[in-house]
């Protein structure tokens, strides 16, 4: 089947924020004089917003205590100050953008960050491509694996889920697209192995941003 439009997960499918988000937490850690966690070890902590993130990093006793939410609060914070220090698109994401944005075909971003993060990160490492929507948690808007986010997406997209293509690298952006009915692919650059993606119902896991492309064009040989 040949889709209609795409909605991209951010981290770990669109940018590598992995150094810098743990480099935030670490620094939160430090201060609070709780061990740090090697980067890779984020990999497993993030995916599901940074309440998720904190609680996965920090020593149970204080996730569960009465400071957590000032943690939180810090986490944030830290992130303000670094979060473009490392951050970049992965290899091959730009052609893919490009392959969209050339053909017309709609794409749309679902992010399980805050929506401030969401958008100031869109708008300053991703400038050059439009986005029909560029959607974080908010107010209204639950966190993934709740599909509602994207439902919203696709009625201003104009298709039905069935016609649109959902990429996230997690099992957590697997499970949304499935509760949505949308199709979804498993980026298997970003932040989580190829057997949790397919567990959680990737239709179709790629290694290389641009083999989503024949999903939307199958005579297309340029990319």
């Amino acid at each position: 089947m040949s889709y209609k439009a795409i909605i991209f997960d951010l981290d770990g499918t669109l940018l590598d924020t992995l150094k810098d988000l743990a480099m935030s937490v670490n620094a939160v850690l430090r201060d609070q004089g709780f061990q740090e966690h090697p980067v890779d070890a984020y990999r497993f902590f993030v995916g599901e917003g940074i309440e998720a993130l904190v609680s996965r990093a920090f020593p149970d006793t204080a996730a569960q205590g009465a400071n957590f939410p000032e943690f939180v609060e810090a986490v944030k914070e830290e992130y303000r100050k670094r979060w473009a220090d490392h951050t970049r698109p992965y290899p091959g994401i730009e052609t893919m953008l490009d392959f969209f944005e050339e053909n017309k075909i709609p794409k749309a971003i679902f992010s399980n960050k805050p929506q401030e993060f969401t958008v100031i990160t869109v708008e300053t490492l991703l400038p050059r491509w439009e986005f029909i929507a560029v959607q974080g948690i908010e107010e209204g808007i639950p966190r993934k694996p709740d599909p509602s986010g994207a439902l919203k997406i696709a009625v201003k997209m104009g298709f039905k889920p069935d016609e649109i293509a959902y990429l996230g690298d997690t099992g957590t952006d697997m499970k949304t697209a499935r509760a949505g009915n949308f199709y979804p692919i498993g980026a298997l650059w970003g932040f989580r192995p190829a057997e949790e993606l397919l567990e959680e119902g990737a239709r179709m896991v790629v290694e290389k941003p641009q083999d989503v492309l024949a999903l939307f064009n199958n005579n297309h040989r340029d990319y």
